[in-house]
């Protein structure tokens, strides 16, 4: 199956960013600009968790944030009153835990993995979480450094540094509402299934060491191709995920550049491919451009 910790990582808040063809050009940073926009804006790839030695903003992304009115994120990471709300949507309906979904022995198997692991979050609360959901949270647990760090992270300390407003293109209520439309029975076999295939700490920091590498190489067809390398099982949840999303964002991109210039990230596998945001935008008129980001720490510089 394909990787869901992968799939949730390369996507920011913690939901798939599958696509269909490669942009050649490696870079995370889009110019957007035409259809009568009088200023520029700007579109970036994010990621959710690496070691913040590895990885610097670029001086092309940080004069793009200095230059735009605002920045958005796939959700306002700085409204902490709606993030502490979200929380109780976090954990599937009806008092539903995982011993409810599997069977005593996978119940068993899966107890004893996340109990091995080092989190934050107790096994008796994270069973009850969406399956999804927890399974994104494995990934966390296989950096190997103790300063990890998201992309969204460092975009808002250079936001605030610049006073810019930081707003989000959605909420994480309605983020974490989607999960409720995938049974959770089918959640919680992709999750066993994961653990099954990760039964040792070097399977999962090999997948972690290979996204992070095509991450920071800004290899979008790479990532691409990690999520799509094998199946994950929830192809018939494409549109809820992905697609339907990617054209809501579209939508909503358009009535921001109506009023204000903006850097817009979002997870970096929302970006190439056919259904994917870059060229989403092209069809609705924009002019779409890759541009130098080049955002490797001085002594690992790649670019």
């Amino acid at each position: 199956m394909k990787k869901i910790a992968l799939w949730a990582m390369i996507c920011a808040a913690g939901l798939t960013a599958s696509s269909q063809s490669n942009v050649s050009t490696n870079t995370l940073l889009w110019r957007i600009s035409g259809n009568n926009l009088s200023k520029p804006s700007y579109l970036f790839g994010t990621i959710h968790l690496l070691c913040a030695n590895d990885i610097e903003l670029s001086e092309t992304l940080k004069s793009a944030i200095k230059e735009t009115d605002k920045v958005y994120l796939e959700l306002d990471m700085d409204n902490l009153f709606e993030m502490m709300q979200a929380v109780q949507k976090m954990k599937m309906r009806n008092d539903t835990t995982l011993s409810d979904l599997l069977s005593d022995s996978d119940y068993k198997k899966v107890k004893a993995f996340f109990t091995s692991k080092r989190s934050l979050i107790p096994f008796s609360i994270l069973e009850t979480y969406k399956p999804m959901l927890a399974a994104s949270m494995i990934m966390q647990t296989s950096t190997d450094c103790d300063n990890a760090i998201s992309m969204e992270q460092i975009i808002m300390q250079q936001a605030k540094q610049d006073r810019k407003e930081i707003k989000g293109m959605e909420t994480m209520t309605y983020q974490l509402s989607i999960f409720d439309s995938i049974p959770y029975e089918v959640q919680a076999k992709q999750l066993l299934a994961f653990i099954t295939e990760n039964d040792t700490e070097d399977k999962a920091s090999k997948e972690y060491d290979e996204m992070a590498s095509a991450y920071r190489n800004q290899e979008l067809h790479k990532l691409e191709q990690l999520i799509n390398k094998e199946e994950l099982g929830i192809g018939n949840f494409a549109d809820l995920l992905l697609y339907n999303r990617n054209k809501n964002w579209v939508v909503t991109m358009g009535k921001i550049f109506a009023t204000n210039s903006a850097v817009i990230a979002v997870g970096a596998g929302h970006l190439p491919g056919e259904k994917g945001v870059i060229n989403l935008l092209r069809k609705a008129g924009y002019k779409v451009d890759p541009m130098e980001n080049k955002m490797l720490k001085t002594n690992e510089r790649q670019l």
